[in-house]
């Protein structure tokens, strides 16, 4: 059986996006679930849209995401060098071969004789206006200039492409993984340039020739590439590859999360989520986008996140570990359909994570931030405040955001609450839980709530007409964690206090 080694091979042109990740993480799993190996090959033969620092931020975004490299930039191998531009020298003889078994051609057409072409074809009815074998014997190629014409050319050191020949009338098929049988006619294939005229490969040439090179077993990649897979086929074909062709599978797009269209960082910004893994910071513009890591989503959910898009493990289960996921994932199990980005559920997922975090964990989000508040915070409390939080925040701050009530009494009360609660009623049931609380030894839950009856039902109230107006008294707010064990939490003193001030701030008085 063929060793499982697959790559992933992002380009340097900006940050990674999300999607990225995600295939990235589907031929991380594959490779483990095979005890395979993990690749990483940067493929920056388009030097004009390089982008500096895009390099070590996919570095650090998969790291972070807990995808490891087991060969490639960052991490060496025995195929180095693995970045595509320090590569120049391996490409050019296969291209050379290409040509010397008439399956490639030099170009050397001129930027205003291409737009010519195309424009002519414009206006040319059901013609594809590209550069193919409908119009390749019209251009300024080797196939029609002269022997002598294209040495002359040559060794004067007039630009030039190589373009692959794609054959004419045939039928080029594939299977993929996901999507099954393939079939393409070789008239929708246009003749791609395969070496550019500043010497560099392009993505076809190039990308075909390292998986032949590194061995390459599995092309696990987005559906965009899918049209190019034909292409690629032919050129394993012509280079005598065609028994060490990798399987190829192509991944379904990430859809907006209604569903329509494809997902963007445009949709993103709109909608107030990231769309990269960590913060970018554009260097041409000295725009900040800010990361899932940033903004609270902890690397694991991520991972059980994106896993799902895309992918199911057949079961009722959604909660998986990272090795619970290389068990489980098989590539029969990814779906053809589009999959819908929803943050909601990645919020879901970022909840679930959260609240499984060890006490001691929570309590260092919560520490953290009162240190940089200048808040001192015992230990005990901050448990505390952590455990009765746990079940309401998606993020790591929102123990803070959530929770600053506990720290820092309110100024105003949310006004709805107090419209509809605060009455003659709940001025009474308040100053006399206050006053009782005033006297008692130190609060728990229990004899918070023991007090609190007692006073509703010595009153004639009932304690369910006074818990919202009692909660907004305390936090301001009209919903929050276990209303008895805030009570704790804070204390006699200060529970009493916040209930004067709202006494003394609503202006209603005890007759």
């Amino acid at each position: 059986m063929r060793e499982v080694r697959v790559r992933f091979a992002p380009s340097p042109t900006g940050a990674l996006h999300i999607g990225g990740v995600r295939t990235a993480l589907y031929n991380y799993l594959l490779a483990r679930k095979n005890k395979g190996t993990m690749i990483l090959r940067i493929e920056d033969t388009d030097q004009g849209r390089y982008v500096e620092g895009a390099e070590k931020y996919i570095l650090d975004s998969l790291a972070w995401a807990g995808i490891q490299i087991d060969e490639g930039v960052g991490a060496g191998g025995p195929y180095a060098p693995y970045r595509q531009s320090e590569r120049k020298g391996i490409y050019l003889p296969y291209a050379m071969k290409l040509i010397a078994d008439d399956n490639a051609y030099y170009a050397f057409d001129t930027a205003q004789e291409l737009e010519a072409m195309r424009e002519r074809l414009k206006a040319t009815a059901g013609a594809n206006a590209q550069y193919g074998n409908q119009t390749r014997l019209q251009m300024s190629n080797s196939l029609t200039l002269s022997e002598s014409e294209v040495k002359q050319k040559l060794s004067s050191g007039e630009p030039y492409v190589i373009r692959l020949k794609v054959p004419q009338g045939e039928k080029i098929e594939l299977t993929d993984l996901i999507r099954g049988a393939v079939s393409v006619d070789s008239t929708e294939i246009d003749d791609k340039v395969l070496m550019k005229s500043d010497g560099m490969p392009t993505y076809h040439l190039a990308n075909v020739v390292d998986d032949y090179l590194m061995k390459i077993s599995h092309v696990i990649r987005g559906e965009e590439w899918l049209p190019s897979a034909p292409l690629h086929v032919l050129l394993y074909r012509y280079l005598g590859w065609k028994n060490d062709m990798p399987q190829f599978a192509h991944l379904p797009l990430l859809l907006k999360p209604d569903g329509n269209g494809k997902l963007s960082k445009r949709d993103a910004d709109k909608m107030g989520f990231p769309i990269f893994p960590i913060n970018w910071k554009d260097p041409n513009t000295g725009e900040l986008s800010l990361g899932f890591r940033e903004r609270g989503y902890l690397p694991d959910a991520m991972i059980n996140f994106l896993a799902f898009l895309g992918w199911n493990p057949g079961t009722e289960k959604e909660i998986f570990s990272m090795g619970e996921l290389i068990e489980a994932f098989t590539i029969e199990r990814i779906g053809k359909a589009g999959a819908r980005f929803d943050i909601q559920k990645a919020q879901w997922f970022n909840q679930q994570y959260l609240k499984a975090q060890p006490e001691s964990v929570m309590v260092g989000y919560l520490m953290g931030t009162l240190k940089e508040q200048n808040i001192s915070c015992t230990p005990d409390k901050a448990l505390k405040i952590a455990n009765v939080m746990k079940e309401r925040v998606t993020f790591p701050q929102d123990f803070w955001g959530q929770g600053k009530f506990f720290f820092v009494a309110p100024s105003a009360f949310d006004e709805q609450t107090v419209a509809k609660k605060w009455n003659e009623d709940a001025v009474k049931a308040l100053s006399g839980f206050s006053e009782k609380v005033r006297s008692m030894p130190p609060l728990t839950a229990e004899t918070a709530k023991n007090t609190l009856e007692m006073v509703t039902a010595d009153l004639g109230i009932k304690t369910g007409q006074i818990l919202q107006i009692l909660r907004t008294t305390i936090t301001g707010g009209a919903s929050g964690p276990d209303l008895m064990m805030t009570l704790e939490i804070l204390g006699n003193e200060e529970v009493v206090r916040r209930i004067r001030y709202a006494l003394d701030t609503l202006k209603l008085k005890v007759a």
